[in-house]
């Protein structure tokens, strides 16, 4: 069965079905019924999804998203874990009207996240993501599977009902390298110039776009 055989409901139904699943099964029911059409974004602020992810499918197609804004620790550790899985990893570049739109300004994550992602997504029948739904209030309902209209495609949230321990709990009893910036009090983290450590006892995501009422960059609204 494709895409185009499943309607609205069915999707529903399917995501209402992986509440109770691991990761790793939802990311294999994916790969298999998509016939491995799929590829996952990934911020790189962990590398969680991808030791689960190419734990199903080594070849599977990583997207990382170079807004040109990164933190250099960024860089360095998308390098660390590309070289770790041997990533078939796509680096994508800002969209050709990013230059009149520097980071922190209306329309940066349009052309240099949204607009590239839609770019690296074509063609594909189902992406997967590393939302949470504890990462914040507007995430707080992200089914498992959604239909995802603006795209065109399914999109995958295998960690949907993970919490942040689960997160850290992963890492460490897998012993998976961590970004650098983690242990500097940086735990959501975006582009350099529009994010901040946070204080304790803050929100891990206080510390994006903190002087603004922005909450999301788009890719997931």
């Amino acid at each position: 069965m494709t895409s185009i055989d499943i309607d609205i409901e069915g999707i529903e139904a399917v995501s209402q079905r992986f509440e109770d699943a691991t990761a790793q099964e939802i990311i294999r029911w994916t790969v298999d019924h998509y016939d491995h059409n799929v590829a996952l974004a990934c911020s790189f602020q962990d590398c969680v999804i991808i030791d689960l992810a190419v734990s199903v499918d080594p070849d599977l197609e990583v997207i990382f998203l170079d807004t040109g804004y990164h933190f250099p620790e960024t860089l360095e550790f998308v390098d660390q874990v590309r070289e770790r899985y041997n990533l078939n990893l796509i680096i994508t570049s800002p969209g050709e009207n990013a230059t009149e739109w520097p980071c922190g300004s209306e329309h940066c994550c349009e052309y240099r996240k949204v607009e590239p992602l839609g770019k690296a997504l074509k063609g594909r029948a189902a992406w997967l993501t590393a939302l949470k739904r504890s990462d914040s209030p507007v995430r707080a309902h992200t089914p498992i599977v959604s239909w995802d209209a603006t795209r065109g495609m399914v999109k995958v949230n295998p960690l949907a009902n993970w919490t942040d321990d689960d997160i850290s709990s992963y890492i460490t009893s897998t012993g998976l390298p961590e970004h650098p910036l983690i242990s500097q009090g940086y735990l959501s983290i975006g582009c350099a110039p529009t994010t901040r450590p946070v204080a304790p006892g803050e929100h891990p995501r206080a510390g994006r776009w903190s002087d603004t009422d922005k909450t999301e960059c788009g890719l997931h609204t």
